[in-house]
């Protein structure tokens, strides 16, 4: 059993190659040290979007009990520190799997 957090950003006009760069090579290896595993990760460059997923083994509980060490982890301040704000909006919540014909 995991737990899947469904992650949509709207980014900042013209900060969608940056932010892309950026993710790339900072969160996948800093959400795995903190007990994520980042699941995938698309983007609409044409609008601005960027959709990712990331997961936790275990319930619910689990989830925002990781998410709750990652926020305040030395490894999340790192990521950010010196980073603008490229995140216009979002949305964020969890998702369940459904069984496709």
């Amino acid at each position: 059993m995991k737990t899947l957090q469904l992650r949509r950003y709207q980014i900042v006009p013209g900060e969608y190659d940056a932010f892309v760069s950026w993710f790339e090579e900072t969160m996948p290896p800093v959400r795995r040290a903190t007990g994520f595993e980042v699941e995938f990760a698309y983007g609409a460059p044409e609008r601005n979007e960027f959709v990712w997923a990331v997961s936790v083994p275990g319930d619910r509980a689990e989830f925002e009990r990781v998410e709750a060490a990652y926020l305040v982890s030395p490894e999340r301040a790192a990521a950010f520190d010196g980073i603008p704000e490229r995140i216009a909006g979002k949305e964020i919540g969890f998702v369940e799997p459904v069984r496709t014909v």
